[in-house]
Order: structure tokens, then C-alpha cells, then sequence
């Protein structure tokens, strides 16, 4: 049976988290997404084995597979997308409780004409890229401002928070720089009206600093599930 080891997994990460939260932190909850990326339905199945309810797929078609082979679970498991969102695929965001990388103004615009088209506004996080990785989406602090403004006009979608990356191989004072950027980030847009309290950074590697920093969910799967085909 794969993954039978993921239960001690998930124990040890939570047990990582809190000592994180001990160190640092904001008082925030914290949220654990195992990132089930190029594994299969199993390693879903596992994670809902292991207590977890959350559940991150980078693309859209990976997710649509998998979900039909965890039937029974897949109504409860929340689903979120973490990858980029082509805009032609915005009519599949049905399948997913949160969208974590709506990273343009363009794609702002399309996820509000599905919201307002199926009558409930999509929950989405804005992405930010903080130290302008020319390799990542998302928007400049520098923009943030004028969009967060802007996003309030949009009832189609409903802005819970930010999501962000640390750049791969990043030191600590780095991720540290990142990740309160973030959480500056999404200041802006609770002043700006929205019910902007998520933080979603943090991953395998640098998930604890994340915490510290406010981190209210942390996107995993290489330290539950172990090295991706």
C-alpha cells in the first residue's frame, strides 16, 4: 500500500508547525495543503487517511482526473488550484474551493465574469511577487495598490488573502523579505475592504520561516509524498 508512512508524516509537519508558531508567528491558525502534484489518486486517498482535508493540485486536467477516482471523498476534500489558471480554463474553477495564483488583471477579470455567470463569487487569493522573479507571476507590490482598489468592483470573485513563492534556494534573510511582503501585501487589501486575512506561503522547504511570518497555509507535498516522478 503506498504512502503508509504519510500519517507519521503529517504528524511530524504539524508538530513543525507549531514549534514554529511558538517561535514566531502571529497568532494565526494554520491550514496544511498536501500538495498532491504528479502522484496519483492514491496519494489523495492518503492524505485523507492521514487527517487531511486539503488538498493542492498545480493544474486544472490533474485535478479533474483525480477527482472522479476519490469520488466519495472528493465532495469533502477541499481542492485548491496553486498553478497558474489559463484563462480559457476559468469555467473549471466549479471543481476548486480556493484559487491560490490569481496573479493578473486580466485573469481578475475572467475568474469575475464566472463567479457573476454561476451566481456565487469565487474565492481567490491574490499572487505577489515580491522581489520580481522574472521566472513567477503575480502582481508588484508597486500595483497592488491601484488593483486592490479596483478588485473591490469585482462581486464575481471574493479576495480572502495573498499567496506567494520564495525564489528556489533563497536564504533566510530572503525568504524572511518575501514572506512579509506578503503579509504587507495583504494589508493593503484588507484596507482596501476585502475579507483579505489567508497568507498561503510556505512549502517543503521553507514552510517553518513562513510560519513565523504569518503563514495561515502551507503548500506541501515532497516532504509528505517524497521526490515527484
Amino acid at each position: 500500500m503506498p504512502f503508509q508512512g504519510l500519517p507519521k508524516q503529517v504528524a511530524e509537519i504539524r508538530g513543525r508547525i507549531d514549534a514554529a508558531l511558538h517561535r514566531g508567528g502571529h497568532g494565526q491558525a494554520v491550514r496544511l495543503i498536501a500538495v498532491t502534484k504528479m502522484h496519483g489518486a492514491d496519494a489523495v486517498d492518503a492524505a485523507w487517511d492521514a487527517g487531511v482535508r486539503d488538498v493542492g493540485e498545480n493544474k486544472v486536467q490533474e485535478a479533474l482526473d483525480k477527482q472522479p477516482q476519490v469520488a466519495a471523498r472528493a465532495a469533502e476534500m477541499r481542492w485548491h488550484l496553486i498553478g497558474h489558471l489559463q484563462r480559457n480554463k476559468v469555467k473549471q474553477l466549479g471543481h476548486f474551493a480556493l484559487l491560490h495564483s490569481m496573479d493578473s488583471a486580466r485573469l481578475a477579470d475572467a475568474v469575475h465574469e464566472f463567479g457573476m455567470a454561476r451566481g456565487t463569487p469565487m474565492d481567490v487569493l491574490v499572487q505577489v511577487n515580491i522581489v520580481g522573479e522574472t521566472t513567477k507571476g503575480g502582481y508588484e507590490p508597486s500595483m497592488l495598490q491601484a488593483e486592490a482598489d479596483r478588485l473591490t468592483t469585482l462581486g464575481g470573485l471574493r479576495v480572502l488573502g495573498v499567496m506567494t513563492m520564495a525564489p528556489l534556494d533563497a536564504d533566510e534573510a530572503t525568504l524572511r523579505q518575501v514572506f512579509r511582503g506578503a503579509r504587507a501585501a495583504r494589508e493593503v487589501l484588507a484596507k482596501a475592504g476585502h475579507p483579505a486575512t489567508e497568507l498561503s506561503m510556505g512549502m517543503s522547504g521553507d514552510f517553518e520561516v513562513a510560519v513565523e511570518e504569518g503563514a495561515t497555509m502551507v503548500r506541501v507535498g515532497t516532504v509528505l509524498f517524497g521526490a515527484r516522478a
